[in-house]
This record gives structure tokens, sequence and C-alpha cells, in this order.
């Protein structure tokens, strides 16, 4: 009589790694995983983005999107794209800022995490950002669940010159507009690149973005 090998019950505890390490290569492989490996790769910091990319999809596996103060009845016009200057790839944010109607902004805003969730970057001591532009000042603001209205956000600013520059923004330099609490940068849910706060002509030009860690 021929007997039947008997089965071999595997672990609980090795059944869940084993799971878990599948279900790991598994998004390694995919688009958003391999970008996410790329992200983790980078000296110097977290790479937000280098806009090698020919779409608008930034290294953090989010989208750009271009926001103006039309949608709260401003006239503004600003246009966002992928351009390349002097050889670099870049994202290219342009227009006029008009102030009428209560207006006064156009922005390139990007969200660091998938919608509902944030990013930490406790890690790290501020931006770095490789610009050139028409000499104007602009703003980049940070936004975490603190700043539940439109208008609030955590701010810095910049000149963009002529030529490509690099400029490095640490947390202790945003400060909070219309808002009570500080700039929590374990909860960092949004960025935006902005020209606002009064008429001209926006022309800015950004090669690199990323948080940095200071040596």
């Amino acid at each position: 009589m021929r007997h039947e090998p008997t089965p071999r019950l595997v672990p609980p505890d090795l059944l869940r790694r084993a799971v878990a390490k599948s279900c790991l290569s598994l998004f390694l492989l995919s688009p958003i995983g391999l970008r996410a490996s790329r992200v983790l790769a980078q000296a110097g910091g977290m790479l937000i983005d280098d806009f090698a990319g020919a779409d608008l999809l930034s290294r953090l596996g989010t989208r750009w999107r271009g926001v103006s103060d039309r949608v709260m009845g401003g006239i503004s016009e600003g246009a966002l794209g992928r351009d390349v200057i002097d050889g670099r790839p870049c994202l290219r944010l342009t227009g006029d800022v008009r102030l009428e109607n209560n207006g006064g902004f156009i922005q390139a805003a990007l969200d660091l995490a998938p919608s509902g969730t944030t990013l930490d970057a406790s890690d790290y001591s501020g931006l770095r950002l490789v610009v050139r532009g028409n000499g104007e000042r602009y703003s980049v603001h940070l936004r975490t669940p603190d700043a539940i209205r439109p208008w609030q956000s955590y701010r810095a600013h910049f000149v963009a010159g002529a030529n490509w520059q690099t400029i490095e923004l640490p947390f202790e330099t945003f400060e909070p507009y219309r808002l009570e609490a500080q700039l929590d940068v374990t909860r960092l849910r949004r960025i935006g690149l902005v020209a606002i706060g009064r008429a001209f002509r926006a022309d800015l030009a950004v090669a690199e973005l990323r948080f940095y860690r200071s040596r």
C-alpha cells in the first residue's frame, strides 16, 4: 500500500514574510515603484523632480498642475509646461499676474503624497531648487493638513535671475500665512511654485527640486 507524503505546513510568520516580500517586489517593478526607487537612490537628499520625463509626472509619482486665481474670480493668466533651456529639461511657469477681482497669483502645484496622505520630510533641512527666470521674486508655498483654507500656506521667497542658480530654502524660513500653527514637516501635503502678490509678467523655469540635508 502506497502512503502519500504528509503535507508540510508553512509557519504563519514565514507565510506573512513571503507574501510581503512578493508584494514589495511587484511594487518595485511597477512604474510608481521604479520612480520611488530612483528617488530613494538619489544622493544629497530626496529628489522631488528633475523633469527628465516627457510629461508632468513627478519623480514622486504625482502630477504637476497649473492653478491660477481664476478659481476664485481673478483674471490672471498662466501656462505650465515642460521645456528645455540651455540643454536642461525643466518645468516652466509663465503668464501675467493680475490684481483685479481680488486676484493675484499663478502657480505650479504638486501633491507630495497620494490624495489623503502626507509626506514626512523631517529627515531633511529644507528645499533646494535649481532655477532661472526673468529677475522677478517668486515664492514656494508648502501646505499641511493645518492649512484648511485655500489661501493658507507656509511661504518662503527667492529671486530667479537670468542664469541657472541653486537656491536653498531651509524649513525655518517658511512663514505661516493666515494660520497660527507652525510648519509641521512631518505632514507635508503639497508644494506650490508661485508668482504672487503684484501685477507682473512671470517666467520661472525649474530644472531640479529636492529636499536637501545639511552636512
